[in-house]
């Protein structure tokens, strides 16, 4: 009368495998919100620089990504990179943010502002900052 092997499939297929996918999508989730907001920073970087400064979206794309990168790169180790001077002409800066590598500041009680890259220059032992949107090179 009744098919046993076929209740007991249907029983997983209803059961078990959505309760699998969903402990494996709850551990996506858990792990994806660092990177959520990286993305997400990366599109609002990417937008400033369309608006602000008339870049195509492929460009900014590319330019907030190196900039993202530079960031952590200028946190762990010192770092030469290129970028374009407000005249025009091309500097190559090494630079670092390593706690260890700069000196201490005190607050300014000035306002950040976001369209620009602070970092201490290691050749000219101070501090120094550039356009996020003029970044060239990372090396």
């Amino acid at each position: 009368m009744y098919n046993f092997d076929g209740v007991f499939i249907l029983w997983c297929i209803i059961l078990i495998i959505p309760l699998c996918h969903l402990s494996t999508h709850i551990k996506y989730k858990r792990m994806s919100k660092d990177r959520k907001n990286q993305l997400s920073e990366i599109m609002s970087l990417a937008w400033a620089f369309v608006r602000k400064n008339g870049m195509s979206m492929s460009d900014a794309m590319k330019c907030a990504w190196a900039n993202i990168k530079l960031r952590v790169q200028l946190s762990d180790r010192i770092v030469e990179f290129y970028f374009k001077k407000v005249d025009g002409s091309l500097r190559q800066a090494f630079g670092t943010l390593m706690s260890d590598r700069v000196p201490a500041t005190q607050s300014t009680g000035r306002k950040p502002n976001d369209g620009v890259q602070v970092y201490f220059d290691t050749e000219k032992e101070e501090w120094r900052c550039f356009k996020k949107c003029n970044l060239v090179k990372i090396y």
